[in-house]
């Protein structure tokens, strides 16, 4: 039998802080996340080296900062090397992405259909065909679920 009955001890403790289920934002510091360094992606832009624009564009995105100002340099840089891009080479820099940079080239294509500008929505079309052709649909239910945006 109990000893002390009287205690109330046992109702101070938070049973839901160990409840598995229990789902809990992950709160990571954006504040290092700057986007790209625009200086590298410029000078791979007039040297002619479009994959490494892509690569240097995709590198460090600013997905887990609250600040827009860095979301929006970095959506308008990816959009300015997404349009420098021939036709022609669009499907060979699709498939040298891996699955992650793939993901993020697709909400960045996502993002710029949110606000078109002058011919970039012919441009993010041609994209998003050899994105999906590639990564499949899975990518885009993974743009369109994901919490964390650009």
């Amino acid at each position: 039998m109990a000893k002390n009955t009287v205690s109330a001890r046992f109702r101070k403790v938070d049973v839901d802080e160990y409840d598995e289920n229990k789902f809990v934002d992950e709160e990571e510091a954006g504040e290092g996340q700057q986007g790209p360094d625009e200086g590298e992606v410029d000078s791979a832009i007039r040297g002619g080296n479009m994959m490494g624009a892509l690569q240097a564009v995709l590198k460090n995105p600013p997905i887990n900062t609250k600040n827009q100002s860095a979301k929006d340099q970095a959506e308008h840089l990816v959009l300015k090397v997404l349009i420098s891009f021939k036709a022609n080479e669009i499907e060979k820099a699709v498939q040298s992405l891996d699955k992650n940079s793939m993901d993020l080239l697709m909400k960045y294509i996502y993002k710029g259909f949110e606000s078109p500008s002058d011919n970039s929505s012919a441009v993010l079309l041609q994209w998003h065909e050899k994105a999906l052709a590639v990564a499949g649909v899975g990518s885009i239910v993974r743009v369109l679920t994901a919490r964390k945006t650009v």
